[in-house]
């Protein structure tokens, strides 16, 4: 059976799918690809897009939600619990506590910019303890490696040597905007 899907053409050469997070599958194709090629590419592909839909209806199910009015509390959160953590692991790291700002982003938990000022999401803060300071330490991992090398990752590992555990476990929760949840 065919799955239900957004076909999008454009200027390139290669077929694509994906499931987004609502569940819908994407498709990207060649703009003059036949619709016929298509579809056996997706009928190819089924099984993974059962699985992958699937996956993303338990990960939806599983999510944390946040209303609007949680916003004040978690960044006060982040204001409150963050100074600290960053002081601790940069003295461990060998490094100066940088300046940091709370954001409310919502697609990252942090950045480290290229003058080596931090930034973390508000939305940080439903995570656990250690979850957090693998962020913090991820991000003040960069000041010394811009990207994700080797290096970089042996300076996370040596701070904190369960890293992939805690990486894990990082959950991005969603912003209810329906009322009737409050």
């Amino acid at each position: 059976m065919m799955p239900d899907y957004k076909l999008i053409r454009s200027k390139r050469t290669t077929l694509s799918v994906e499931v987004d997070a609502s569940g819908h599958v994407l498709v990207r194709a060649p703009r003059r690809m036949p619709l016929f090629m298509i579809e056996a590419f997706l009928s190819r592909r089924s099984e993974w897009i059962r699985n992958a839909a699937e996956k993303q209806r338990k990960k939806a199910a599983a999510a944390v939600r946040v209303s609007e009015k949680d916003i004040d509390r978690l960044r006060t959160q982040a204001k409150e619990i963050l100074p600290g953590r960053i002081a601790f692991f940069a003295g461990r790291m060998g490094l100066e506590p940088p300046p940091f700002r709370v954001t409310s982003a919502r697609t990252r938990y942090g950045s480290c910019s290229a003058k080596n000022s931090l930034s973390f999401s508000l939305f940080l803060m439903v995570n656990s303890p250690e979850a957090i300071d693998y962020v913090v330490v991820h991000e003040l991992a960069h000041i010394r490696n811009k990207n994700h090398g080797p290096r970089f990752w042996a300076e996370v590992g040596s701070v904190l040597p369960d890293w992939k555990a805690r990486k894990k476990t990082l959950v991005m929760p969603v912003l209810d905007t329906d009322s009737s949840h409050e």
